[in-house]
């Protein structure tokens, strides 16, 4: 047949007329014309030049594509809602503790007395890592999606035994790890295919909560506190409707952020106490879920 006369398929109804994205940048590549003109950046496919992209005039499509990657993605894998849980990177795992503490005998005193803090908060790396392990075993599916699927920060400690729990469940986890000056991996028990790299905080901390039906939030420090009051604020303004969200480690948060003051000083009201629950177990937790959302055991 003539190359330049239409095949059968070409006349279809229904066959797309335009070659897609990827089929052009592979044309662009394959051309043969090699000039001044071609070589230079400005002849480049705007959406294949990487130094165009990265201009500060393109912020706002940044922002865009870490929008609409991980929520394609996850549309694609199937994932209704989300349990996400919120923690220290610093908090070593029990069988760690022993080796941890061997390590700090001959430490500073002041030094050794944070190691022995943080070494006292493994319970609630293995409280996270039941917690997970208890939810994705449940294995709850609505509408053809899959619901309470776990989602962490990517990284060590507290969000590695969500995504280590998951795992040993035999389900998939999200991890959504964010670029630093310092190296950042995601931990080895995220779901590669459900495993994203930000930029933008903003874009990350905005993924955490679209798809949330549950917060478990375990002692931590500035990320921690950021993610937990924002999600608050969020809730207590009316910009979010509310989901439990799971206090973990009454003692911790007692000593370190002063509830009541807040109230007495009336920059909170005291309803607002009623925006999250005290959990101590990965039990405690299930059941404030179960109890919001009316899931029969």
């Amino acid at each position: 047949m003539d190359k330049d006369k239409p095949g059968d398929d070409d006349r279809e109804l229904t066959v797309r007329k335009f070659y897609r994205a990827e089929q052009e940048a592979g044309f662009a590549e394959r051309a043969p014309t090699d000039t001044p003109q071609t070589r230079h950046p400005a002849y480049r496919l705007a959406f294949a030049d990487t130094d165009f992209l990265l201009r500060e005039e393109l912020r706002p499509v940044r922002f865009q594509l870490e929008l609409l990657k991980p929520e394609m993605l996850l549309d694609e894998a199937g994932v209704g809602s989300t349990l996400v849980m919120y923690g220290s990177a610093r908090i070593p795992p029990p069988g760690a503790v022993e080796t941890a503490l061997a390590g700090a005998k001959d430490l500073p005193e002041s030094e050794r007395k944070v190691v022995e803090s943080l070494a006292a908060k493994a319970k609630y790396y293995a409280e996270a890592y039941r917690l997970a392990r208890m939810v994705s075993e449940k294995s709850i599916v609505e509408h053809g999606e899959r619901q309470f699927v776990i989602c962490s920060g990517g990284g060590p400690s507290i969000m590695e035994a969500a995504n280590l729990g998951a795992s040993d469940a035999g389900a998939e986890s999200i991890g959504l790890n964010i670029v630093l000056p310092h190296e950042q991996a995601p931990n080895p028990y995220v779901t590669p295919y459900l495993s994203f790299h930000f930029h933008y905080f903003a874009l990350r901390k905005m993924h955490f909560l679209l798809r949330a039906r549950a917060v478990a939030v375990f002692p931590g420090g500035f990320g921690t506190f950021d993610e937990f009051f924002e999600t608050l604020t969020l809730i207590q303004t009316g910009k979010m409707k509310p989901i439990p969200i799971l206090l973990f480690g009454r003692e911790f948060w007692d000593r370190v952020v002063n509830f009541e003051a807040l109230c007495e000083e009336g920059t909170i009201a005291r309803r607002d106490l009623e925006l999250f629950q005290w959990c101590e177990t990965a039990e405690d937790a299930w059941k404030h879920i179960a109890r919001f959302y009316k899931i029969k055991d």
